[in-house]
Formats: structure tokens, C-alpha cells, sequence
């Protein structure tokens, strides 16, 4: 058994909690919102993020960083990937080199456009060289939680450290695979959420199976161009990092962002829809920097470029369809 402590108590980190609390780790779960904390410690549920499923009597919750990490062996961050860097800085005081620091988080930073790992080892490494893994791949929340069957990706430079996180959190509904391409699984879980608003707008508008498709096929190989561009592994991006996370959140229910772009394809105004979201649709932040990143790479992104224009207000739905099926013809 482990102790574990969880940065940030939204619906990820909430299941995350659960899921590794059944595996018998201790397990303590920092919240920013003093109503969370409260209600995981009454009443046993995130009745703000994830409301409806009981959270074990062996997840304890906490607003204060010296206490969520105290004594922590093994460290998660999953807040949303604009905090993160903000949230390290109070953090840091209380990290031990020891600990083993694992990167739940799907997002690239928009200020220096940094995959969250990096924002981790650059906050971290002047006190220390940590320990360090990421994880993503196809997981909604709210299914982990409920304990159907999952699999997802821990990369790490360090194989043996990659190995001790694969042990300590697989079980019998989590399956993690192990990977040595930080970069391929950052990438490929932080852009499939621009492509994932893109299929969302075609949804909103009403269009069949065939255009989802081809943005699912079409953004696949813009996620691998760029997350090459950067240094991954092509490989990488046809596993569980890649596609398989392209493919759920392109497509289910319980997607975040593909609902954002479903409401836009509907007509509705970026500023109406993401007020009206309790939690974080990562995407929204992510295609700036995802842009940003491309351009800097001398990247072709044209699904990226225009759910920029559209997220910006500088295009309509059924503009940016047009505009991507009028460019030039070219071979796959």
C-alpha cells in the first residue's frame, strides 16, 4: 500500500481517487473549493464534480497543500493545465524528492507553450531532479469511477519508475501500459482536444457519420505531424495516447470538449457556452497554444486553424467546413 496524494479534485482527480483507493492505497485528495472538501469528508461524494458516486471511506480530502502531501509517496497532478503552473509555486515548499510525481493532466501551457511535465520539471528541478511520469489515454471520469473497464498510458524516461507507477495503480478495471515517449503521450492527450470541438461542431450541426470520420482520420494525422514535430514517436500516436483517445473523446457523450463544439455548431457564442460549464473543456485554451506550437515548428494544422477562427468569433460553423474541404487537393 502507498501513500498517495491527488492536486486537484474535479471529476479526473475524483476518480483517480477512487480507482486507487480500491486498490488499497491511502489516498489524499486536495480541493481549491472548501465545499468539496466538506462533502467528500461528510458525506463521502463529490457532489460538486462527480455527483452520484461514493468515494471510499479510504480518500481523505484537504485544502491545505502541507497536509494533502504530507508524507505523500507518490504525488498526482490533475487541476485544470492553466492552474498548474500557478498551483506548483504553493506546492513547492512541501515536495520531497522522493516522491514519485505523476502528470494527469491534458493540456499545453499557454504562456510558454510547455507540456505540463515540463511545467512540473521546470517549477521543480531548483530545489530537486524529480521523479517524474505522465499519464492519459481513452478515460472518461466518470467511467473509471464507476469501475468499467479502462486502459490508459504512464510514460516516463525512467522505465523502472514508469514500472513502479504501472504496478501501483493497474488493477482489475484500470490496465496501464507503460511508454518511454513523454512527448507522444502529452501530445497526443492534449490536441485531440482541438480536433475533439471540431467533431463536436458537426455534430451540433446536424451532419452525419462521414465528416466525423474524416476529422477523427484527418486529425489523427495533424496530432502525429505536430507531436513528431516535437519530438514523439509516430507509433505513439496510434496507441491509446493517440487514437484511442482521439476516438472516445471525438465521439462519446461524456465529452467535454466535443460538446463545447457541438453547442457551437448550434449557434451558440463561446463566452455563453463555457460560462454555463462548471468544469474545465480543455480544448478552448488548448488551440491557441496548439497553434502557437505549430507555428513555431513550421507545422501544417488546418483543422487547428480553424477552430481558432471559430473559437475567436472570426468564422461561422459551416465557413470552417468549407474552408476545409476548398483547400488544395493533395495526396494522404
Amino acid at each position: 500500500m502507498k501513500r498517495v496524494s491527488i492536486i486537484g479534485a474535479g471529476t479526473w482527480g475524483t476518480a483517480l481517487a477512487i480507482t486507487l483507493s480500491r486498490k488499497g492505497h491511502a489516498v489524499t485528495l486536495w480541493a481549491y473549493e472548501p465545499e468539496v472538501v466538506e462533502s467528500i469528508r461528510l458525506r463521502h461524494e463529490n457532489e460538486l464534480y462527480l455527483p452520484g458516486i461514493k468515494i471510499p471511506l479510504g480518500v481523505s480530502a484537504s485544502a491545505s497543500p502541507a497536509e494533502a502531501v504530507g508524507g505523500a509517496e507518490i504525488v498526482l497532478f490533475v487541476t485544470p493545465s492553466h492552474v498548474l503552473r500557478s498551483l506548483m509555486a504553493g506546492f513547492l515548499p512541501h515536495l520531497k524528492q522522493e516522491m514519485v510525481f505523476v502528470s494527469a493532466t491534458k493540456g499545453i501551457d499557454t504562456e510558454q507553450l510547455m507540456r505540463m511535465s515540463e511545467v512540473i520539471l521546470t517549477t521543480v528541478r531548483p530545489r530537486f531532479e524529480p521523479g517524474l511520469c505522465v499519464l492519459s489515454g481513452p478515460s472518461f471520469a466518470r467511467e473509471v469511477a464507476l469501475g468499467d473497464p479502462t486502459a490508459v498510458v504512464v510514460a516516463s524516461e525512467d522505465r523502472e519508475l514508469a514500472a513502479v507507477v504501472q504496478r501501483e495503480f493497474s488493477c482489475a478495471t484500470f490496465r496501464l501500459y507503460t511508454s518511454t515517449d513523454v512527448v507522444g503521450v502529452e501530445m497526443g492527450g492534449a490536441v485531440k482536444n482541438v480536433i475533439a470541438i471540431a467533431a463536436g461542431v458537426v455534430g451540433g450541426l446536424g451532419l452525419g457519420h462521414n465528416p466525423t470520420a474524416a476529422l477523427i482520420t484527418r486529425g489523427l494525422a495533424e496530432v502525429t505531424r505536430l507531436a513528431c514535430a516535437c519530438g514523439a514517436r509516430r507509433e505513439t500516436l496510434s496507441g491509446l495516447a493517440g487514437l484511442g483517445d482521439l476516438a472516445l473523446t471525438c465521439t462519446g457523450d461524456l465529452s467535454r470538449n466535443r460538446r463545447v463544439g457541438i453547442e457551437l455548431g448550434k449557434g451558440r457564442k463561446l463566452e455563453e457556452i463555457v460560462n454555463s460549464m462548471r468544469m474545465v473543456a480543455e480544448g478552448v485554451k488548448t488551440t491557441r497554444a496548439t497553434l502557437a506550437l505549430a507555428q513555431r515548428h513550421g507545422v501544417e494544422v488546418p483543422i487547428t486553424l480553424q477552430v481558432h477562427r471559430l473559437l475567436e468569433g472570426e468564422i461561422s460553423p459551416r465557413e470552417a467546413i468549407r474552408e476545409l474541404m476548398e483547400r488544395s487537393l493533395k495526396e494522404e
